[in-house]
């Protein structure tokens, strides 16, 4: 059967969950109060999961692997990101281990779609 709504996608509904745990973490402590920082982390989350819906949207393989790329580069902002609110204190390391093992399962799900639309599966 194949999948014709972003909303089906399971790294679609991923990194949409992730989104919502970013917005939650980053309203806490200082971290809520860097206003910069915090809207940084907010795009890059909020990007993956728009990308692959604006790709899928698109209706061209082609179109949706170039969003799904631009969706990976998002989970390395991310990643980044997390580390970077970690180092300066705003998330403890358990919070950031675990973001960032989020944010890497999103990835490789991405990485795993794109190889299967290019081999035209």
């Amino acid at each position: 059967m194949k999948r014709s709504r972003f909303e089906d996608r399971d790294c679609w509904k991923r990194a949409k969950s992730l989104a919502v745990e970013v917005y939650t973490i980053s309203n806490k402590g200082e971290f809520g109060k860097d206003f910069s920082l915090k809207d940084q982390v907010r795009r890059a989350a909020v990007s993956i999961a728009s990308n692959i819906a604006e790709g899928k949207e698109r209706e061209t393989v082609a179109e949706f692997i170039r969003f799904l790329y631009v969706a990976k580069g998002s989970a390395g902002e991310l990643k980044t990101q997390v580390l970077i609110a970690q180092d300066i204190g705003y998330v403890d390391q358990e919070c950031s281990s675990d973001l960032r093992m989020k944010v890497e399962n999103v990835s490789a799900m991405i990485g795993a779609l794109i190889k299967t639309l290019k081999n035209g599966e």
